[in-house]
């Protein structure tokens, strides 16, 4: 099958779900490292930290004690950083029924300001290790280091950045819960693998934004985003929706010195939250997410998604990268 077979059929990877063995071709770019002059430095070792804490609060599964007090942390974080905080709070219905308490948590920065950024990840963690090597361990929760408190702790280094300097534009944070509740490897024979059994805290927000008509420029989603030697190609779906942000974003990445993290090379297609956020409020929408053609990584839906994996440097690149275009609108 050709590339552009390929592209026209869209294959579509689940979530932080499933794998394709789609082409990349890697471009060689000349990096161009420049210090920031308006833009805020990201503090790595304050971001990692931040993946710390939630990492130590235990799996962040909807219906746990931990992924209440999680919630917890990570609302009064936003407060202390200044921003408006909303909760939004639902009942979910996953894929095999179970009832969900989810929890959105939405951060405002400039909130009556028209010109608005959307930067968003999802705070759950996955209730399987369905993709651990040990059978054994496929329905323990995992840790998520990576596969959530990344994307967050990241986003909570930005808020905190911002809180000591207005970027002068609207800027909402959103961590979406019950992304990772999808059908499990060993449970697809009885259930429908579709892409609605992902990302079910974004369904809800896209049908029920926390403002009437909400409207954002765009959004940034990351997710998985913390991992040693971790790469991150341009996704199908932001491409095909979002392409003049991604190509704003993998530039800056390259000038800033970020260019053997950021590829400048196309990559495959996963359902994740910024699907929902496109398909429900028409906002493009990006994603930053460490896949490639040998997939997610090792760790991914494994008992092995834990702190040993975390990189203070992908963080700050990813990091830097956002505040960079975040302040030079």
């Amino acid at each position: 099958m050709t590339k552009l077979i390929y592209l026209a059929l869209s294959i579509i990877l689940f979530s932080c779900g499933a794998k394709s063995s789609s082409e990349t071709k890697d471009i060689t770019v000349t990096e161009v490292k420049k210090t920031p002059v308006n833009t805020p430095v990201f503090d790595a070792d304050s971001a990692y930290t931040y993946v710390a804490r939630q990492v130590a609060f235990g799996p962040r599964v909807p219906n746990t004690e931990s992924h209440k007090n999680c919630g917890d942390y990570l609302a009064s974080e936003l407060t202390r950083f200044g921003a408006k905080v909303y909760q939004q709070e639902a009942t979910l219905t996953a894929y095999d029924g179970t009832k969900l308490e989810a929890r959105n948590i939405i951060g405002s920065y400039n909130p009556d300001n028209k010109k608005r950024i959307l930067l968003f990840a999802h705070w759950d963690t996955r209730p399987y290790s369905d993709e651990d090597p040990n059978p054994d361990n496929y329905k323990k929760p995992i840790d998520g280091a990576d596969d959530g408190a990344s994307g967050v702790g990241a986003l909570l280094e930005i808020a905190r950045q911002i809180n000591l300097k207005n970027p002068g534009i609207g800027i909402d944070i959103i961590f979406f819960d019950a992304e990772d509740y999808g059908v499990p490897g060993f449970a697809r024979d009885k259930y429908n693998d579709t892409s609605e059994s992902w990302c079910l805290g974004t369904q809800f927000w896209a049908k029920n934004p926390h403002i009437p008509n909400y409207r954002a420029e765009f959004g940034i989603l990351l997710d998985m985003v913390g991992a040693k030697n971790a790469v991150f190609y341009k996704e199908f779906t932001s491409m095909r929706y979002a392409a003049r942000y991604v190509d704003e974003i993998w530039e800056t990445a390259r000038n800033l010195g970020y260019g053997k993290y950021f590829i400048n090379a196309n990559g495959g297609g996963v359902t994740d939250d910024h699907e929902f956020v496109i398909k429900g409020l028409g906002i493009p929408c990006l994603d930053i997410i460490n896949y490639d053609e040998n997939g997610f990584g090792d760790h991914w839906h494994t008992q092995n998604d834990n702190m040993d994996n975390i990189s203070r440097e992908t963080l700050k690149a990813v990091g830097q990268t956002v505040l960079e275009v975040v302040y030079n609108r």
